[in-house]
């Protein structure tokens, strides 16, 4: 059994200074209903109040308490798969119309909310000789698109360096972006769960909000407010732990190791947040639970010891729900007559989940779908997807 610190299950991020929002009591009437306060749920509120419209935001715990404030920091440019795979997978320029919008993006988060990016860059350190490959084959589609990528070769390992990446603390942000979301006329609610979704109608424990659309803005367990979304996605939880400040070794920029099964950084202070092995723990890691358990957190602490080096004092251990799709690619979809569906992004969802949002913002409203088609593909169509619930 590992030991247990008094902060297990709390991110490291969390300052422990944040007051959260009161609860939904009552009846309630707004132009849109958004359910989740994470970093997706806010781009879609951010863009709301922008067109003029009246938001009513809804968290089942509080702002940013899932995966999008309890996540590894990672600004990574591109989608879930690597770029020459998304090349093959989605046609070159399809593939590079996705990396320069999330390229787009990932300036516009730091815009939204100053002080929590530092574009640092980020590496892939391969793990093997094949993945040495993997990575020469991905820096010669990136250098011939034109996309900032570089050989590295070091002591910490081999593989390539992306100049154009960042890092930033994704509970600040999303905290950042709830509160500018209040001053613009926004009213937002914790510790509201949602029970139910009647058409328009969203009701939680001790409230109701009366709505034109409604925006389900969830990632992990998405497909417990959407049962219609049942065998598309998957929850896997998602396991990280801290370490006290340590000046053992210095790691400049975010880092992701064996494919990205793990990644870690160093923060300003000098701790190490480091998370992955959800494939090394077999079937169990398809799981609602957001706990972590003894083995992938021994798991980590053994590759900090081991294979990082650092011997400094574990102070968090925590863990999050993400949703993971087949394909990789989101859903993004009208999954009822006003009722949009956003989640899955396979845990890159910092920044395709902010482009999600502002495109599904742009179809409900403007019936404008190049954003959704650029990410789903040129044969989508708000048809195809539409169910026929009430």
């Amino acid at each position: 059994m590992i030991d247990r610190q008094p902060t297990a299950n709390q991110p490291v991020w969390d300052n422990g200074t944040w007051t959260p929002f009161p609860s939904l009591q009552g009846q309630i009437t707004a132009g849109t209903c958004v359910i989740g306060l994470g970093g997706t749920g806010l781009t879609v509120i951010e863009e709301l109040l922008a067109r003029g419209e009246t938001v009513v935001g809804l968290d089942a715990a509080d702002v940013a308490a899932g995966a999008a404030g309890r996540n590894g920091g990672f600004l990574l440019a591109g989608a879930y798969d690597f770029y020459h795979d998304a090349v093959r997978k989605h046609g070159r320029d399809r593939a590079l119309a996705i990396y320069r919008a999330t390229l787009v993006e990932m300036q516009r988060i730091a815009v939204a909310a100053p002080g929590t990016v530092r574009f640092v860059g980020s590496r892939r350190i391969a793990a093997d000789a094949w993945e040495i490959g993997d990575c020469q084959a991905q820096m010669e589609a990136m250098q011939a698109d034109g996309l900032a990528c570089e050989w590295y070769d070091a002591a910490d390992g081999v593989g390539l360096t992306f100049a154009s990446d960042a890092s930033f603390n994704p509970l600040a942000r999303c905290r950042v972006l709830a509160q500018k979301a209040v001053r613009d006329g926004a009213q937002l609610f914790s510790r509201s769960p949602v029970t139910a979704v009647q058409g328009t109608r969203v009701d939680t424990a001790q409230g109701m909000v009366h709505c034109d659309r409604v925006i389900v803005a969830v990632d992990g367990r998405l497909e417990l407010l959407l049962p219609e979304l049942v065998g598309r996605l998957r929850t896997a939880r998602l396991q990280m732990l801290a370490t006290a400040p340590t000046t053992e070794i210095t790691v400049p920029c975010p880092m992701y190791y064996r494919e990205g099964y793990e990644y870690w950084q160093q923060l300003p202070d000098g701790s190490l947040a480091i998370g992955g092995f959800r494939d090394q723990a077999g079937p169990n890691e398809w799981s609602l639970d957001a706990t972590p358990t003894d083995a992938v957190q021994q798991m980590l602490e053994t590759f900090v010891r081991g294979h990082l080096g650092v011997a400094a004092p574990i102070t968090h251990r925590w863990a999050a729900s993400a949703g993971y799709t087949e394909s990789g690619l989101p859903v993004l979809e009208q999954v009822r007559k006003g009722v949009w569906a956003l989640g899955g992004y396979s845990g890159t969802g910092n920044v395709i989940g902010a482009l999600s949002g502002r495109a599904v913002v742009a179809a409900a409203l403007d019936q404008n779908y190049a954003a959704v088609r650029l990410l789903l593909g040129e044969r989508w169509s708000p048809e195809v997807t539409l169910g026929t619930g009430a």
